[in-house]
């Protein structure tokens, strides 16, 4: 078992650089500095040297080794960990998330796109890398579905159940309008923060739609989060660690509404927004791990308490 946690460890770092490198390449505008040509770049195996292409052949190559590293997880797991059920969701979930996004990331090379279809490449490299985390997470444990009896007493209930999953699949859409945001190249639709062009509901029109729906999505989260996070700590404090899952909750999304702030703030300086960008899209990857596997432990404890 020791050999496979290491396994997932790795898998969840390279998946982890696969959704970063993708991030670099949508805020660099890399995405065809290998021309219209995959797995070539200009007809080449290894291209000429310019920053673009090497940025998108880099992101190449870590969703390549994503894929093969996804694939020996599904396989050495079922191999040797196959009464662990848990654990096999998970693995098979990340080897069909990385070859759906893989495949979309392909074709958005050979033919041109639509942003909401590009849009949904983001999510699903999300839930490849969520699925990769929760993996990982999963081997650090002995237990199985609903084996790990709560604390008599204080178990979960079906409130906390309903409530997880409600802001795990929330977030997912708030990633979605804000990759919408991105590939329509609406981040200038609303100047300043929190007001969106001096005011609190600007005039909605093209770009100053889609910016201030996602801003309004984006404040219903974090309540949301606040929520779950009030619950957990103060209503399990039987479970440490549905208490740490839901501190990390929302620490996460209060630093991503920073973040969000600080990719405003920074929208006309090209040296800081690429920062502030990228630490915007790997806040929200982290908070999306963390609430799927949340949501997966309430339901394993849940279950164990009938």
């Amino acid at each position: 078992m020791n050999q496979l946690k290491w396994l997932s460890y790795i898998t969840c770092l390279i998946m982890f650089m696969a959704l970063f490198g993708g991030a670099v390449v949508t805020k660099t505008g890399s995405g065809l500095e290998c021309g219209n040509e995959w797995p070539l770049c200009h007809g080449k195996l290894i291209p000429a040297y310019t920053i673009g292409s090497l940025i998108e052949y880099t992101h190449r190559l870590f969703s390549g080794l994503a894929g093969l590293l996804s694939l020996a997880s599904m396989f050495a797991f079922w191999r040797y960990a196959h009464e662990r059920r848990d654990l096999l969701v998970f693995a098979l979930l990340t080897l069909l998330f990385v070859v759906v996004q893989g495949g979309m990331g392909a074709l958005a090379v050979i033919r041109p796109q639509s942003a909401a279809v590009m849009a949904l490449h983001m999510g699903f490299s999300l839930i490849a890398f969520a699925s990769s985390l929760m993996l990982a997470l999963g081997t650090k444990r002995r237990h199985a579905w609903g084996e790990d009896l709560p604390v008599a007493g204080h178990g979960v209930g079906r409130g906390l159940r309903n409530l997880t999953w409600a802001a795990a699949l929330y977030s997912y859409i708030v990633v979605y309008i804000g990759a919408y945001v991105s590939h329509t190249d609406s981040q200038g639709g609303c100047s300043g923060w929190p007001l969106c062009n001096g005011e609190w509901f600007p005039e909605l029109s093209g770009g100053v739609t889609i910016v201030f729906m996602h801003r309004v999505a984006a404040a219903l989260l974090f309540l949301l989060i606040a929520c779950l996070g009030h619950l957990a700590f103060w209503k399990h404090k039987a479970q440490p660690e549905l208490r740490a899952l839901g501190i990390a909750a929302v620490v996460l999304c209060l630093l991503q509404v920073l973040s969000g702030a600080a990719v405003v703030h920074t929208l006309y300086n090209e040296r800081l927004y690429i920062f502030a960008a990228l630490a915007h899209i790997l806040l929200i990857a982290g908070l999306f791990g963390v609430l799927c596997y949340m949501s997966v432990r309430v339901w394993q404890l849940e279950r164990a308490n009938k």
